[in-house]
């Protein structure tokens, strides 16, 4: 019962503010200067493939900088055959050293000091937008005191049940993150559809509180650095960004270790928040599983269950419908028991087991 009350808390109190957010089909008129940064190491064929969709944005002011970061696998030479055609495409190329070892970050850093503009949009080599108006509903939430813009990024779509877990997670993932910008708290962002000003970057000192972590370039930098005031959300299907999903669980699990390891470093309500709703989410299905077992009377425990199904429903039908993956509702009362299950193991694996290379 006491997990039943905590998770029905979370689903109402904190998961409901994006179930309300509306969003517009109303294309906005904006020309804000905005530099797109990508850093690539060996992605010569995501480059080939995905970044044309990013130089192609009908957009009136922007620049691309890819960052090469110690590619050997010719990048180099798409990035060149791509430059004939796209005057717009920087590149910022990173040769590999003995002893000094680079990563993410130091490769992000780079492209920011190079970018011309003093609004930056951010996204990956694997990539790609899913319309030409990306940008203009991207850059259309700078205003006023919004320095941070949060995207959505969702995985394509392919059928089998690790593809289906993965979007469902990343579904889950997103209603967390974009109910607290929308409440004023935000905790993350994802790299790869993420907005934010020069300005707070460097005044912010770049990563330079986490460089010593492999990972956390987008939501360590977002939780540390977004406020009540200075942080939007852009959530239309057209400003999506696309990506593959792994395909194998030891892919996944390399993926998901990185990930993890960050939350440690999370300020500390966020991290008692997110804990305590991954804990009780796990305890409420190994309770509910000892009720079904043990009890003499299982009716109690089958209502709890029945009940929070179909709040979540509720809630979360309007939320899957947003993030265009309404279908996955379906796999709602299975999804949901793994989605704890995999929170807990990973948790506890981000947390003792260290990650030393991000690519």
């Amino acid at each position: 019962m006491l997990c039943f009350i905590v998770q029905l808390y979370f689903l109402i109190a904190k998961q409901n503010a994006f179930a309300a957010y509306k969003l517009t089909d109303e294309l906005p008129e904006v020309s804000l200067p905005i530099s797109i940064v990508i850093s690539a190491r060996n992605e010569a064929q995501n480059l080939e493939e995905n970044l044309p969709s990013i130089l192609q944005q009908n957009y009136p002011n922007f620049e691309v900088v890819v960052v090469n970061d110690c590619s050997s696998d010719g990048s180099d030479l798409v990035l060149e055959e791509l430059q004939k055609t796209y005057p717009n495409l920087r590149v910022v190329t990173i040769t590999e050293h003995v002893r000094f070892k680079t990563g993410k970050k130091f490769a992000l850093t780079l492209g920011i000091k190079a970018a011309k503009n003093e609004h930056l949009l951010f996204t990956d080599a694997d990539c790609k937008a899913a319309s030409v108006n990306w940008v203009t509903y991207m850059a259309s939430h700078f205003a006023g005191p919004v320095q941070i813009i949060l995207g959505y990024s969702p995985y394509y779509k392919t059928g089998n049940f690790l593809n289906s877990f993965i979007r469902f997670e990343t579904v889950k993932t997103g209603i967390n993150y974009l109910s607290a910008a929308l409440d004023g708290d935000a905790y993350m962002g994802i790299g790869r559809n993420l907005a934010y000003t020069k300005t707070l970057f460097f005044g912010a000192k770049g990563f330079a509180a986490h460089m010593h972590v492999l990972a956390g370039d987008d939501d360590l930098f977002v939780n540390q650095n977004a406020t009540s005031t200075n942080t939007a959300i852009e959530v239309h299907p057209d400003a999506f960004v696309f990506t593959h999903a792994k395909t194998t669980l030891n892919s996944l699990y390399k993926q998901k270790k990185r990930h993890m390891g960050v939350g440690k470093l999370y300020k500390d309500k966020h991290r008692r928040l997110l804990s305590i709703d991954a804990v009780t989410g796990f305890l409420f299905y190994a309770l509910l599983i000892c009720c079904l077992v043990f009890s003499l009377d299982p009716l109690p425990a089958l209502g709890l269950l029945l009940f929070r199904l179909i709040a979540q429903i509720i809630i979360y039908r309007k939320t899957f419908k947003k993030l265009d993956a309404l279908s996955l509702i379906w796999y709602l009362p299975f999804f949901d028991f793994v989605y704890y299950l995999y929170l807990n193991v990973f948790g506890l694996i981000g947390t003792f087991v260290k990650t030393t290379k991000w690519k």
